[in-house]
């Protein structure tokens, strides 16, 4: 700062706070104002402020976490939940193919890797996300069925890519459903999130053009005092028996294997992503007793334990009856439905994002869950689940399945190579 302009500031600083005769000063008036609540009006219309998160959490804690671009999996699959998500489908523009979906695939690895390490895009970065750090930012993209018939690959699609049979459930909106390429982006910022979505976006060009898109969130990292299952918009727990990496038999339930498979060398080390809008009809659930949610999720809503006794992690004694005879956890609950030991082992990963799209004109929430599961096989996986809960989980009245996709994602690209390389050029 110049002489002058510093002297000018410290004068102006002074006579601010110097007491008028017979009076106070600026400096005693404001103190006086916080310690008994005075409201300051026009007289305070000129003090400067800037809003600033309170105690905002250091960068080196959460702008610091960083995610691999460059691996066996893609990113996206078994990471922790992250704080915002956007999910993305777009379809390969009229007279667009294999050539251009390679271009494509090439040009959206290279973002996602730039982006995932903290840097700007290579031309024309809105520097949206600039002094965010990555955030734990993961970006992940995946084929769809049309996706083969469009870039004359149909000897490579999966039949494990063959569309998802009907459910009762279904109140789908096919506009919002399925695609030629899908992309989650996944960050603990929302605009880290939002400068990816824009990038892969803007990155598309001519050569695609977006069929859907969906913004959902999670509760941020560190808010609360420990690490611990996360909540969805009906205040349940979410997600308590999900497969964990640590298990034995977590790849072969959750990834293609390299060999031993039917699906195509190209899909290895990938797996399948189920994609479902599930709207909740809050209202409705929220007029039942906290008895009767956890009889319908078959678990306490305060802890996640089952109503047999416990904590989240007990084992659910699903043989426990009352006084009465009827079963401590209902046979239509929830929770006893979808495990995998009342399914065949059928298993998935759920990862998911909650969403919230506004109310509509007669007061009703547009919120519920954006559904992400993954698995090495999906028939084997989303399917014989789904069909079980349509046969009588005592949930489904309660929510409703709006939009739905499948795709397939392939293992995660080597230094030097773009995601979906194996199948473009093999």
């Amino acid at each position: 700062m110049p002489e002058q302009s510093q002297s000018v500031t410290e004068d102006r600083t002074a006579a601010a706070e110097a007491p008028p005769a017979g009076g106070v000063s600026r400096r005693a008036l404001l103190g006086t104002a916080g310690a008994t609540g005075l409201v300051l009006g026009a007289a305070g219309a000129g003090v400067g402020y800037a809003a600033a998160p309170a105690q905002a959490t250091p960068l080196s804690s959460v702008g610091s976490g960083r995610a691999m671009f460059h691996g066996k999996h893609q990113p996206g699959i078994t990471e922790g939940l992250q704080a915002r998500g956007h999910l993305v489908a777009f379809d390969l523009a009229a007279g667009a193919g294999r050539t251009e979906a390679a271009a494509l695939l090439r040009r959206w690895s290279t973002t996602a890797e730039r982006l995932m390490a903290g840097e700007p895009t290579t031309q024309d970065d809105t520097y949206v996300a600039r002094d965010a750090g990555p955030s734990a930012l993961t970006v992940t993209f995946g084929f769809g069925n049309s996706f083969f018939t469009r870039t004359g690959l149909e000897k490579q699609r999966p039949s494990s890519l063959d569309p998802l049979p009907d459910f009762s459930s279904d109140h789908l909106d096919r506009s919002r459903s399925n695609g030629d390429l899908w992309v989650q982006i996944g960050a603990d910022d929302a605009l880290v999130a939002f400068h990816a979505l824009r990038a892969i976006q803007k990155d598309a060009g001519s050569a695609a053009k977006v069929r859907w898109q969906m913004n959902g969130f999670n509760r941020t990292p560190g808010a609360t005092a420990h690490p611990m299952t996360a909540r969805n918009l009906m205040g349940q727990l979410d997600g308590t028996r999900n497969p964990k990496p640590t298990d034995s038999d977590f790849d072969r339930r959750i990834f293609v294997p390299a060999t031993g498979s039917s699906d195509p060398a190209w899909m290895a080390n990938g797996s399948y992503a189920v994609v479902r809008r599930i709207r909740m009809l809050l209202d409705d659930w929220e007029k039942l007793s906290l008895a009767a949610q956890e009889n319908v999720i078959g678990r306490k809503k305060s802890n996640g334990a089952p109503l047999t006794g416990g904590t989240e992690t007990t084992a659910m004694d699903l043989e426990k009856a009352r006084a009465d005879g009827e079963y401590v956890v209902p046979i239509n609950a929830h929770a006893r439905i979808t495990r995998p030991d009342q399914n065949g082992g059928a298993a998935i990963l759920r990862r998911p994002f909650s969403y919230h799209d506004g109310i509509d004109a007669a007061g009703t929430p547009d919120a519920g869950l954006l559904f992400v599961c993954w698995q090495a096989d999906p028939l084997r996986g989303f399917v014989p689940l789904q069909r079980k809960l349509d046969r009588g989980d005592a949930l489904s009245q309660y929510i409703r399945h709006e939009a739905s996709g499948l795709f397939a994602v392939p293992g995660g690209a080597a230094a030097g190579e773009y995601v979906g390389q194996r199948l473009l050029e093999g």
